[in-house]
């Protein structure tokens, strides 16, 4: 009797969802994107540790933490609860301020000036189940406001974005519908404008952020008719030492070109997900060892402007510094050098292959860090003559 045997079934391919879950860890919820994360993401496109980690949805918070190298930034609480006490003043009685400040700002359209917003104005309500069905009651909310041709504020609508392949949904503080069909991207922020002018730093990173929710506004643009989405959104801060509000346009057309080409360079994450080995994991349970093997299997793009907007920054600067990368100085000293890539190799070319492994000494940069060590060690052999010259010509 002959026997027959069977061979174990091949498991199916696991889809993009389970291996993003299986790279988070098993109990491991994801962390959703927000606007802040994809403006940093934006200004580093060319880091794929970044654009998998947010894609998968990983708290590089926690991953920091368990890597040893904790983020040693963000909002205290004071801060935040400041900025939510501001927001509701703000948002009072169904918005009647902020609609106020956004028709004194911005209410002359293309055709003229549009009516001040009155008790009249609607308010929509955005409740629904999960992200996506925020998001989709979102829609429907602004093609009925654009239809209606009325005044409508939209609090904390929810938007959607396609990002590195994946969705990412964004919550915006508020969305102004005028009357002529445009939408008004709005940022609540509580650091204060003094004697109108606030911090260029603060202003620069609420424009990055807004501009996302720009972008994501004019792909449901898109879908409605008559519908315009504005580039200039409406930045509302505490004036001077106060707590009344006080808002200011701001353009966001160059950012948003910037970023819409920035985000359209992001590697797609299941790309990035298929180039790394088999059983990886970010799980913040795992060991460190783990976790810094795993992390150090996806490559990044470390600059010192990091430091500021991701959580990983201080565990990616100590791995630049200890591999010598010339990264660790910034961008433009990395572009400058071109092939040199270490600052060993950066010294060598500098003292003419007499440290380090010796460069190409034909090499146009190599050429140019001689010249520029013959011209500091001139200047240091002549710095004491010209110290005891001065000393002597004092007149006291």
């Amino acid at each position: 009797m002959a026997w027959r045997t069977t061979q174990p079934a091949t498991p199916p391919p696991k889809t993009l969802r389970q291996r993003l879950a299986d790279l988070r860890g098993p109990a491991v919820a994801p962390r959703p994107l927000d606007a802040r994360a994809l403006a940093a993401l934006a200004a580093n496109p060319g880091c794929g540790r970044r654009a998998l980690l947010d894609g998968a949805g990983v708290d590089k918070t926690v991953l920091a933490a368990a890597l040893g190298s904790p983020a040693a930034f963000g909002q205290s609480q004071f801060a935040i609860v400041r900025g939510n006490s501001f927001e509701a003043k703000v948002k009072a009685d169904g918005g009647a301020e902020l609609l106020r400040l956004v028709y004194e700002h911005l209410g002359a359209g293309p055709g003229g000036a549009a009516e001040p917003p009155g008790p009249d104005a609607l308010t929509p309500d955005l409740t629904a189940a999960g992200p996506q069905g925020r998001a989709a009651r979102t829609a429907l909310a602004l093609r009925d406001a654009t239809a209606a041709g009325a005044w409508t504020l939209l609090d904390h609508p929810m938007l959607a974005l396609e990002v590195a392949g994946s969705p990412a949904y964004l919550e915006p503080d508020a969305v102004v519908v005028h009357p002529d069909g445009r939408w008004t991207v709005v940022e609540i922020k509580s650091f204060p404008v003094i004697d109108g002018s606030a911090d260029a730093a603060k202003v620069g990173a609420a424009a990055r952020q807004a501009t996302v929710y720009v972008l994501a506004l004019e792909t449901t643009a898109a879908k409605v008719a008559g519908a315009e989405v504005g580039h200039t959104v409406l930045l509302v801060c505490p004036k001077d030492f106060s707590n009344l509000p006080t808002a200011a346009p701001v353009d966001v057309r160059r950012e948003r070109s910037v970023t819409r080409r920035q985000l359209e360079r992001l590697t797609r994450v299941e790309e990035l997900a298929e180039a790394l080995p088999a059983g990886l994991s970010f799980d913040p349970e795992r060991s460190a060892e783990e976790l810094t093997e795993a992390v150090s299997a996806v490559s990044a793009s470390y600059a010192p402007e990091c430091l500021a907007a991701c959580e990983l920054a201080f565990h990616c600067r100590g791995r630049a510094r200890g591999a010598d990368e010339v990264t660790a100085l910034g961008r433009s000293v990395r572009g400058e050098l071109g092939a040199l890539t270490t600052v060993g190799a950066a010294l060598a070319a500098a003292a003419g292959g007499g440290c380090g492994p010796a460069p190409d000494p034909d090499d146009p940069t190599a050429v140019a860090l001689r010249y520029a060590a013959r011209l500091r060690a001139e200047a240091l052999e002549q710095a004491p003559a010209r110290v005891r010259t001065e000393a002597s010509a004092c007149p006291c």
